[in-house]
């Protein structure tokens, strides 16, 4: 059977783009005989992730990212497609962790298996995590330390000011003044100082004489311990004898015999009685002086002429 040159030329470009596609996803790592599953993460950004980007689990490469697009749904998330070769089993709650595999920034995105007995299947969404880069990890790190230092640089500043304002012409001199007060101050410690020692050297012979004193007076009182402790004692039982006295009748007797003068004294003050008005009646009081003066009269007149008033008469 002869075949027609438009089939050989149809079959011949038919192999040719089978090859093509078979190269193109070759090189994309996408294999089209071999098990592949596909699996979503989302994301608030993802830190320059792009497509055909290595995915890993345990830093074996699984695959790659296909591709990267906003969910029509909410635009402020990331949807990463993932595609990964093989059936290596994932459980449902592995996560997604896009990291820098390098210091030049290199994006990757590794697949940290979960503990879930269920495991994932094709187009089920992964769980999403990103690595800071180590840029991002030195900015978090000093960015506390900034904000310290420029409120430590204000605070100086501020302190600056203040001293500034307080550190005037009269202050510097009252400053001026009190370290030259410090210093008067610090010479005449040193001269109490000097004078002080020259004491002590000049009465070290009486210092230690009042120190043996002091000794031989405790030897004496540690001696005579018994003696005091029975003093002691001998006091105690007196406390105790007086304790047992009729010492507070003693007292109300006095307080009474004390009430009962106040009273005496109240009347007398008052002109009661014979005392009273002999105190307070002032023409009494002058009738019994010149009654009494006029009986010192007559009884000097009696010695004086005793004739006058006796008469004897003889038989």
């Amino acid at each position: 059977m002869v075949i027609r040159k438009e089939i050989k030329v149809g079959a011949v470009f038919v192999i040719a783009l089978a090859v093509l596609i078979w190269g193109l996803m070759y090189l994309k790592g996408l294999e089209l005989f071999k098990t592949s599953r596909t699996f979503y993460a989302v994301y608030d950004h993802v830190n320059g992730l792009v497509a055909a980007n290595p995915i890993t689990i345990k830093g074996l490469q699984v695959g790659q990212v296909n591709k990267l697009y906003f969910n029509p749904n909410n635009p402020q998330k990331i949807i990463v497609e993932l595609y990964v070769k093989g059936d290596y089993p994932i459980p449902k709650n592995s996560s997604a962790r896009i990291y820098s595999s390098s210091l030049l920034g290199a994006k990757e995105v590794e697949i940290i298996p979960g503990d879930s007995r269920i495991m994932a299947k094709d187009r089920d969404t992964l769980l999403s995590l990103i690595e800071a880069t180590l840029g991002e990890e030195v900015n978090r790190q000093i960015l506390p330390l900034k904000r310290k230092a420029e409120n430590l640089i204000s605070s100086i500043d501020t302190v600056a000011m203040i001293v500034q304002q307080v550190l005037n012409k009269n202050t510097r001199e009252n400053l001026v003044q009190a370290v030259e007060h410090v210093k008067q101050t610090l010479e005449n410690i040193a001269h109490t100082t000097g004078n002080l020692d020259t004491l002590l050297g000049s009465q070290r012979k009486n210092i230690a004489d009042i120190i043996t004193n002091v000794e031989s007076i405790s030897n004496n009182l540690r001696k005579n311990n018994d003696k005091i402790t029975h003093i002691i004692n001998n006091l105690s039982d007196v406390s105790d004898s007086l304790a047992k006295a009729r010492i507070p009748a003693t007292i109300a007797q006095v307080n009474k015999a004390v009430s009962d003068l106040d009273a005496i004294l109240v009347k007398i003050n008052k002109g009661d009685g014979s005392v009273g008005q002999l105190i307070n009646n002032q023409q009494l009081y002058l009738e019994v002086e010149k009654a009494a003066r006029d009986l010192n009269l007559l009884l000097e007149d009696i010695k004086a002429n005793p004739g006058r008033y006796v008469k004897f008469s003889v038989f």
